[in-house]
């Protein structure tokens, strides 16, 4: 259900159903309004996506594409090394400039957290993609003990994201990523015994 291809009034419905689930809360968005919404019917819902959670499941699942789409796209531009390591904190301030409201996999969490929902695991596995990630950028790089480093760095990455939303920090990616930028420079510098970063 979850790569079936969609008709264009499936495409609607997830378009229509993702702007509200982001913008408003998942369970505060009922089926009639996203049916309505999209101009077609329940029940075209349901034939769909067999049901919200279906919906829902769908949503979290192309989110996730889009993320990783962007993140890798703008760390592919860039030079090997920190730049990229540190270019995923710029790819981060660029995606919420249009996405106020935070991570969208954190605001599902606090919705789902301790169901058992299957989008639980669509959340787990972007968080580790986002850590593998770093981590692989650790590994190319040339550092050791890249898999520590690649949890450290996503740690910093996902504080920044709450500490720019709920904490209302407008400059908590731009801390993040000078943390970040410190701690290349100083594991360079032991890694080599000269100063490093990017």
């Amino acid at each position: 259900m979850l790569n079936k291809p969609l008709t264009p009034a499936g495409e609607r419905i997830l378009t229509v159903a993702s702007d509200l689930f982001y913008a408003r809360g998942i369970r505060a968005v009922g089926v009639d309004l996203i049916a309505e919404e999209a101009g077609t019917t329940k029940k075209t819902l349901y034939d769909r996506f067999g049901s919200k959670d279906g919906l829902v499941q769908r949503y979290l699942t192309r989110r996730y594409g889009l993320w990783c789409d962007h993140v890798t796209r703008y760390v592919e531009s860039l030079e090997s090394g920190d730049a990229r390591i540190l270019g995923v904190y710029d790819a981060l301030d660029l995606w919420m400039r249009d996405n106020h409201r935070g991570c969208g996999f954190v605001n599902a969490f606090a919705e789902f957290g301790g169901t058992g929902s299957p989008v639980l695991a669509i959340i787990e596995s972007e968080k580790e993609w986002t850590r593998s990630l770093f981590a692989h950028l650790a590994t190319e790089a040339g550092y050791p003990d890249a898999e520590q480093l690649g949890t450290r760095l996503s740690v910093l990455h996902e504080g920044a994201v709450v500490m720019g939303t709920a904490g209302a920090r407008d400059d908590a990616i731009v801390v993040a990523r000078g943390i970040a930028f410190d701690l290349l420079a100083a594991l360079a510098v032991v890694r080599t015994g000269a100063p490093g970063g990017a």
